[in-house]
Formats: structure tokens, sequence, C-alpha cells
């Protein structure tokens, strides 16, 4: 069983790879979604990253392309992949499906100038995903003390907890993080309750 340098918990928070809507930038928040050629080859990379970083356990969002992501590293290291429901992906809305381009221009602006007022019609709460993603890293780190632990979750969900949990409005979540990589590692410290961002977007291998 591997320790954290510092005694803490350390948390490696990927994206799934790449999926079929990728290319088109289509929201793809509770839409199950599978993974491309691509995104399978980048799951097997972070496979072959985690056995290489002495990751202790392995964690995944319960849609099928976090799953898919997280299977290689869970294979590679004989550990069993476990879900948690709350590292699933925002809900969208009327966004569900659709690019950015498609929707209605009034919404497509609110949601510009400001992710969480402007939300798009029927989305989850974005205050709401930061409240379940903090809780839910929180929890792992809790069960892993001292582990180092892969966790692959979502795109949205993983900037707005990264804001939660530095102190970042999450209405900037946009523009302080605006862009996560297919299979791009982001490590966080936790001591307790507190996190600590260590990287960002490091690619896996």
């Amino acid at each position: 069983m591997g320790e954290s340098a510092s005694g803490g918990t350390t948390l490696y928070l990927a994206r799934h790879g790449e999926t079929e809507w990728h290319a088109e930038n289509r929201y793809a928040g509770v839409s199950d979604v599978g993974l491309t050629t691509t995104g399978r080859a980048q799951a097997e990379r972070l496979g072959r990253w985690a056995a290489g970083a002495g990751v202790d356990a392995v964690w995944a969002s319960p849609l099928g392309r976090a799953r898919a992501t997280a299977a290689p590293a869970a294979s590679t290291l004989a550990r069993p992949l476990a879900i948690d429901g709350d590292l699933a992906e925002v809900d969208f809305g009327s966004a569900e499906g659709r690019t950015l381009a498609e929707l209605p221009p009034a919404e497509a602006a609110a949601f510009l100038a400001d992710p969480v007022t402007g939300a798009f019609p029927g989305a989850e709460d974005p205050r709401k995903a930061v409240e379940r993603g903090t809780a839910a890293l929180r929890r792992i780190a809790a069960r892993h003390r001292g582990e180092r632990v892969l966790v692959v979750t979502h795109n949205t969900l993983l900037r707005l907890t990264l804001c939660g949990l530095l102190g970042i409005a999450p209405s900037a979540y946009r523009t302080v993080f605006p862009q996560v990589r297919n299979c791009a590692v982001t490590e966080l410290r936790f001591t307790g309750r507190t996190a600590g961002l260590v990287s960002f977007n490091v690619p896996a291998g």
C-alpha cells in the first residue's frame, strides 16, 4: 500500500477520455456518450500512469465514459473500481446534446456572461454541483487516509469542485480553469478537510 509523501492523502483527478461528441463540442452532461478510439487509448495510458504513480485505489463517476476510462487503471493495479454517484457530470438541461451555437442566443449569452446565474434552463444548479463534488472528494479522501487515489470524473464538475475546494467563486470556473484535457491529471493534497492544489492538467504519460 502506498503512502502520500507528506502524510496527507493525495487525490489524482482525471477527466474521462475523448468521447464521440468531443469534436463537435456538444454538451454531454448526463448523456451517456461512448469513448472514441482515441479516448480508449488515453484511458490505457492513464492506466499505465496510475501503476507508475503508486495509486492505491480507483474511483469513478457512474457514467459509462468515466467507468471505461478508469477500468484500465483498476485492472492494471488489480484494484476494484469504486463508483460514487456524486462524481457524475452536471446536467446541462436544455443544452444536453447540443452545441453552444445551437442554443437560443439569449440562453447562450446568459451562460457566457455568468455560468451560475445564467445556467441553462433545466440544468442542475452549479452551486449544488459544487456541494456534491466537494463532498464526494472529501469522503474519498477520508476513506483513504495517507493513500494515493485516482478519481475519474468530468470536465465541468471537476472545475466547479476545484473552485469549491480552493475558495474560488463558482461563476469563475470557465475563466480560472479554461480547459481540462482528456485524461490529464490534477493533483490535490488533502490534510483533514483542507485541500491544496499541487498540479493542474498534467498529461498522463
